[in-house]
């Protein structure tokens, strides 16, 4: 197999990590704390010390929890068992017994979540539900309670993650813009009162190599710090296809007074890596192209995609019932590089692969603003939790395309089984040039009222009033549109005893389409309805918990891709998605854990001028699952040891829209194979302060396909994979 040239960030990170395991015996040993519960004989404290579990601060945790009581993105204090909506709350231990490096390493171990087109590996994109988020742009995405997926965003790095709360059914009553499938949102690690750093490294197959550092502490009585530091460099199983990529993100939190909180939270992410569309298909069928062949051209070098992210938030108490929260957030995002793409068929001799030639240069700016007040009170003999607030941003986006498509002439292709690189590569010409502009006003309440001891009702409305223009530099056209949504959402909790929870409820969404039709007109936004019923289930010790929901979406003017104009999109019309889904988390006894996912999902296009009225949607597979089992236990008198391992299983999912016109002619459909995939987790606690840690993902070396576009942009999955990892505190 042929790969690019090692990075230069390679000794940085090596070294690093050398350091880190030099210095390791000699750090003092982390502060930990015994688990909740009552206090245990004196005479059995020691022995039993060794055995409950410890709180870890910073770096990998160990004998943690995989179950959550709460989601902020909820933005209310009911305990998630007694929330009238179905949340999974990925937390960190769970990422780190799923050495997880990017949002794209948990997706397969939550219930509904399916993976959608990742534009070449350039960012995350999904679908929750069936529902995914826009063609151009991805998934629904929140980054602590503010939106984070406008514009364009490298693959999010989990390096300064504490938790990835999924917000199931519509967002919209609270947050605007979103999808009725549910919403992302991240919630990133704050700083700690108490002095704690770690430091971890990586190596693993295919050329990668990792560093990791989170430092935290006071810099006085009332300012403390977090500092999360990742480098990442990876070659990998495809072709010429490298990846180097480096993370730093500071956070502060200033206590102004006893009633007073200042925090801050930013990320500078820069993200280097070649466009690659993947295989294709041969005759529709997958397997005769080898996963690891690269259909681009080397000499078009990396894509670069940089994001700033800077987030202020002021908090203060009124009083005991009353407080106040003022937030800023500021994200700037760049994408540039040239790439050469598949066209969206093989010639008829199936081998000959006619591609187009692209350059890129996107830049946006979004700046977020939000004031709220927040009352918790007793009225009418029934105890309230208001949240009443006006938030408003400001949304640029400039993007400039040049592109030349092959002709008969000069066919720019490439033989798929016998593939020549380096050919004279043709001039490109304008293609797209546009700037387009979103301004937002928005007011919002919602109030959760407890009644009495067994019924929970929350509701919630959002009245969104926006602009958006956009002008095309090339015709000199603008188009210019002024809608407005307004979002309501209702859901009532019977909870007929401290275990059990019976929930329904009902909302609605919207989310404004950026970008233009190959006529140059702006698309309507989309809107939803979902309507939602299940129930949730908590062991007496609040240590494991259950969801069972079942759901019925649907949603208009989605974007797809443009049959007759490739590179462009049109709005499909309506899609409807209904089924199921479960999810399981928590302790199965004190040495094991358990995270536990199945679904149902039954999506299709439901009305539509240009797609086939009740084709499946893409990428959407009708059943997955997933189970991941840890067991822990002890060595000697100072080792802890974990090992466990998990199973995901995806269903064969539609690997390209179908329209009409295909099938008046009888053309066959374009599936993704179904697979199932196994991993290995285990770690040694050597020391308190040292950790060695093996990661074997892919055990059984599977090829399997994770999404695609069209028959031509399958993007395949990872083979078997090792990772070694050590982990040190200081």
């Amino acid at each position: 197999m042929t790969h690019s040239t090692r990075s230069s960030l390679r000794p940085t990170v090596l070294a690093l990590a050398l350091t880190g395991v030099w210095a390791a015996p000699a750090f003092a040993q982390s502060p930990a704390q015994p688990a909740t519960g009552s206090a245990p004989p004196a005479a059995a404290a020691s022995s039993l010390a060794k055995e409950l579990p410890a709180i870890e601060v910073v770096g990998r945790r160990q004998s943690g929890t995989y179950h959550a009581e709460e989601a902020s993105g909820a933005r209310t204090d009911l305990p998630l068992r007694e929330l009238p909506q179905a949340v999974r709350v990925m937390s960190r231990q769970t990422l780190d017994d799923l050495g997880a490096t990017r949002i794209d390493d948990t997706l397969d171990f939550v219930g509904g979540v399916s993976r959608q087109n990742s534009f070449g590996g350039l960012w995350d994109n999904i679908a929750i539900r069936g529902m995914a988020g826009h063609v151009d742009n991805g998934m629904p995405l929140l980054l602590n309670g503010f939106s984070s997926n406008r514009g364009f965003n490298a693959p999010r790095d989990t390096a300064n993650v504490e938790r990835i709360e999924f917000l199931k059914g519509p967002a919209a009553s609270l947050y605007g813009t979103s999808e009725p499938g549910g919403t992302l949102n991240i919630v990133t690690k704050r700083p700690l009162w108490k002095p704690a750093h770690s430091i971890e490294g990586y190596v693993g197959s295919y050329d990668f190599y990792r560093t990791a550092l989170d430092s935290t502490g006071p810099l006085g009585e009332s300012v403390a710090y977090r500092l999360n530091v990742a480098l990442e460099d990876r070659d990998s199983f495809r072709d010429y296809v490298q990846t180097r990529r480096w993370l730093v993100a500071p956070a502060f939190t200033w206590k102004v007074s006893a009633s007073t909180r200042v925090d801050y939270n930013g990320e500078i992410l820069r993200h280097r890596a070649p466009l690659d569309r993947g295989v294709v298909a041969v005759n529709n069928r997958l397997g005769a192209v080898p996963r690891h062949r690269f259909l681009g051209e080397p000499i078009d070098g990396d894509v670069r995609v940089e994001n700033d992210s800077h987030q202020v938030v002021l908090e203060h108490d009124i009083n005991a019932e009353w407080s106040t929260r003022f937030a800023f957030a500021y994200k700037k995002g760049t994408l540039r590089g040239f790439s050469t793409e598949a066209r969206d068929r093989l010639e008829p001799d199936l081998e000959t692969l006619r591609r187009q030639r692209r350059f890129r240069d996107y830049s946006s700016e979004d700046v977020s603003l939000q004031g709220e007040l927040i009352g918790r009170f007793l009225a009418g003999g029934v105890q309230h939790e208001l949240l009443a607030g006006v938030a408003t941003y400001r949304f640029d986006m400039d993007q400039l395309v040049l592109r030349v498509n092959p002709t008969a002439a000069s066919p720019y292709a490439i033989n798929v089984f016998n593939p020549v690189y380096g050919q004279a590569q043709p001039g490109l010409l304008p293609f797209t040039n546009t700037r387009e502009e979103q301004t937002s006003l928005a007011f919002y309440v919602q109030d959760t009222i407890s009644i009495g001891q067994h019924w929970r009702l929350l509701a919630g409305l959002r009245v969104d009033s926006y602009e958006q223009s956009l002008q095309n530099r090339r015709t000199n056209l603008r188009t210019d549109q002024s809608p407005g949504a307004t979002s309501p959402r209702i859901g009532l909790s019977y909870l007929p005893n401290s275990q059990w929870t019976l929930f329904a409820n009902a909302g609605k969404s919207f989310r404004p389409n950026t970008g233009a039709s190959a006529a140059g007109t702006a698309f309507d936004p989309e809107s939803g309805t979902a309507f939602e019923t299940g129930t949730k289930w908590e062991n007496a010790s609040r240590s494991l918990g259950a969801t069972l929901s079942f759901y019925d979406i649907r949603k208009k003017n989605v974007l797809t891709g443009d049959p007759a104009n490739a590179g462009f999109s049109v709005a499909a019309g309506e899609v409807r998605s209904r089924g199921m889904d479960f999810d399981m988390t928590g302790m199965l006894s004190r040495s094991w854990r358990v995270n536990a996912s199945f679904s149902y999902i039954d999506a299709e296009v439901s009305s539509d001028n240009t797609l086939e009225v009740g084709s499946r949607l893409l990428n959407i597979p009708k059943i997955n699952g997933s189970i991941l089992l840890v067991r822990e236990g002890l060595v000697g008198d100072s080792g802890r040891y974990g090992i466990g391992g998990g199973v995901t299983y995806s269903s064969v999912r539609l690997g390209q829209s179908r329209t009409a016109a295909d099938a008046v002619a009888g053309r066959p459909e374009f599936d993704l194979p179904a697979y199932a995939l196994a991993k290995i987790v285990a770690y040694w606690r050597v020391t308190p302060t040292l950790r060695l840690s093996l990661d074997i993902d892919n055990v059984f070396d599977r090829t399997y396909y994770t999404n695609s576009f069209q028959s031509t942009w399958v993007s395949p999955g990872t083979p078997r994979t090792f990772t070694l990892g050590m982990q040190a505190k200081f």
